[in-house]
């Protein structure tokens, strides 16, 4: 088995077609079906499924996609490594990230890390929490964006405390006139609410503060949670940052207690990343770490 195998394999298994993966590679696709074939016959089982539908992995390839992204990753950092040597800062950065970071970090952090370091190439996964670890635990990205609560066994290094806010239709007749909303008045009103997999930290409140939410609306996204609210479908608990730049008319209330979700930048092996992944690792700290 060779490196240029096992990235027919990944780019095969994350294009889901020979044909795409032979674009990208610069390959024939009868390369990419030869490679293939002899990389199961090798193995001794097949690690995909063909179809007219496209190609997918077997039971088999998911299991072995983590080690050969393992495997392609160091010998990016490899390569990585002999850059610098060589007093060159080059390679590619896989990051990923959910919604709010990558609408309102994600844009300066690239600009201002390019300007820095042009010869490293930053690729952008974005996702919910739960994908977002997926991929660090699997190798598919370097570093990734989550809150504390949600990282589990991931380490993670905290980065900034996010209010988290009460969010009611604009002009809404309140039971109490108070410039914040208490878990009692919360528990009066219908909710929106999102998958615990999108909003953890506030499935977190919920639970601490034996809020039993009523909920007719179970949404995915910020957006659309916030375009129900806006058009009076209910209340709904959001982080500050996400109510940036939000195209719809609410009002939105401190909660008491006082809650947060602490958004931190997560790897897998902190201790041992590629020069590029340091690099990346470091500026994010210093430009978003309280």
């Amino acid at each position: 088995m060779t490196l240029l195998s096992y990235q027919v394999l990944k780019t095969v298994a994350d294009q889901g077609s020979f044909r795409k993966a032979a674009d990208i590679l610069g390959l024939t696709p009868s390369a990419i079906s030869h490679t293939i074939a002899s990389l199961e016959s090798e193995l001794g089982f097949s690690v995909l499924n063909r179809s007219k539908a496209g190609v997918t992995l077997t039971n088999y390839g998911e299991h072995l996609l983590p080690y050969v992204n393992a495997v392609l990753n160091s010998d990016e950092s490899l390569q990585q490594a002999i850059a610098e040597f060589n007093g060159l800062k080059q390679g590619k950065v896989k990051v990923g990230c959910f919604s709010s970071v990558c609408t309102n970090w994600l844009p300066d952090i690239m600009h201002s890390f390019q300007k820095e370091f042009p010869g490293i190439t930053i690729e952008v996964f974005q996702g919910t929490y739960d994908d977002v670890a997926y991929w660090i635990k699997n190798g598919i990205v370097d570093l990734g964006f989550l809150s504390v609560s949600s990282a589990g066994d991931i380490p993670i290094e905290p980065l900034y405390k996010d209010p988290l806010l009460c969010v009611v239709p604009k002009g809404m007749q309140r039971i109490t006139q108070k410039e914040y909303m208490e878990i009692d008045e919360m528990r009066t009103y219908q909710f929106v609410t999102q998958r615990e997999s999108t909003d953890a930290d506030i499935q977190n409140f919920l639970k601490e503060n034996s809020l039993d939410v009523q909920s007719n609306y179970h949404v995915v996204d910020d957006l659309s949670t916030i375009a129900m609210v806006a058009h009076g479908f209910g209340i709904c608990l959001m982080p500050e940052m996400v109510m940036n730049d939000i195209p719809y008319q609410v009002d939105c209330y401190p909660v008491k207690p006082e809650a947060y979700r602490i958004i931190g930048i997560a790897a897998m092996n902190p201790e041992f990343m590629a020069p590029a992944v340091r690099t990346m690792y470091n500026h994010i700290l210093e430009a978003y770490q309280q």
